[in-house]
């Protein structure tokens, strides 16, 4: 049964979190975002990121993505597009109207396949759209394609 969280309740915080301005480089890793509200997926991606050299927080919804990143800088956000209460696409939508989030690297990663949701997500302001199951060398390459 799905349940849901808000705020700090829903993030699960794995590090300090950056002053605003700080840079990556200052606390040695760059930093990711990881928002699905299905725990394990969320653990798992953010296994594949430490492993592949970033500093991890997650958040269980949406909401409480925005909270976190309102509190510190991320380098790069992977959402998932199905949640409950506030949906990928507005997660985007308002991501990008958070100051110093207008051109993050933002990644939808999501069960959702059909025929618009590409394009949509798009629309909404993710920079890229991976379907699951997740492909870590696809998930990693996106990641690193974008942070250029």
């Amino acid at each position: 049964m799905p349940f849901s969280m808000s705020g700090r309740e829903a993030a699960r915080r794995d590090h300090a979190p950056l002053a605003r301005g700080e840079s990556e480089e200052a606390a040695g890793k760059p930093r990711v975002l990881v928002v699905d509200d299905a725990p394990d997926v969320a653990e798992m991606v953010g296994v594949m990121m430490r492993v592949a050299g970033y500093e991890v927080e997650t958040a269980l919804s949406a909401p409480a993505a925005l909270e976190l990143a309102g509190g510190g800088h991320f380098d790069v956000v992977i959402s998932d597009i199905g949640m409950p209460f506030m949906n990928g696409y507005e997660f985007a939508e308002r991501l990008r109207r958070t100051p110093g989030y207008e051109a993050v690297p933002l990644i939808a990663v999501t069960g959702f396949t059909m025929y618009d949701d590409r394009a949509r997500a798009l629309t909404a302001g993710f920079n890229d759209f991976l379907t699951k199951p997740i492909n870590t060398h696809d998930l990693l390459g996106a990641v690193e394609r974008l942070r250029k």
